[in-house]
């Protein structure tokens, strides 16, 4: 079944992959994620960034230096702590997305269009299913693959792990303008 589940899932990511490179050419993979997360999270600061993009603290800035560098991304002082910097995207990032999801949404559609109303209906119920049970951590953690959890926490995170250990919080995210994120908001950066 997994076998199966892969070699279909190469077919999705292809269509993804394919849509990318003709819409976001000049970004790579990293960035674009890291301009879905600040998307997602309005005035994220950079460490947060580095954490749900999975990367270095040095590395996530120089990747921000580029985004900013191709206008993408804009930095300002933090609201509560002027030392802390603040990412927002440009409205250039925002076309951009937009053209990626439009033409990604173009070519799913094809593919759906060709397949039977049952199968469409079937393939909607298990990605449904297949997202709940991963996001309730029901996936083990194994080989390092975070499992996100409600509280926007991740199994096996070892930052949350010091967080919890000496009892400080993690920075609480925002969407744009401003609006707390809720707790039991799962952290996924929309790709869709």
């Amino acid at each position: 079944m997994s076998a199966a589940l892969d070699e279909a899932a190469g077919t999705l990511l292809a269509v993804w992959e394919a849509a990318r490179e003709r819409t976001t050419s000049r970004l790579s993979g990293a960035q674009l994620r890291a301009v879905m997360v600040v998307e997602q999270y309005d005035g994220i600061n950079l460490r947060r960034l580095a954490t749900l993009t999975d990367m270095l603290l040095s590395s996530a800035s120089r990747l921000c230096d580029r985004l900013v560098a191709a206008g993408m991304l804009e930095r300002e002082p933090g609201r509560h702590d002027r030392r802390e910097i603040s990412l927002h995207l440009t409205p250039e990032a925002h076309r951009l997305l937009a053209e990626l999801r439009a033409d990604r949404r173009r070519r799913l559609a094809r593919i759906l269009h060709a397949m039977s109303p049952e199968g469409r209906a079937a393939l909607v119920r298990g990605m449904r299913e297949f997202d709940k049970v991963g996001r309730r951590g029901e996936a083990t953690v194994a080989e390092g693959w975070p499992v996100l959890q409600p509280s926007g926490e991740r199994i096996g995170d070892p930052l949350a792990e010091l967080a919890a250990s000496s009892g400080t919080a993690r920075p609480a995210l925002t969407r744009r303008g401003g609006e707390p994120v809720p707790p039991d908001e799962p952290p996924v950066v929309r790709t869709a």
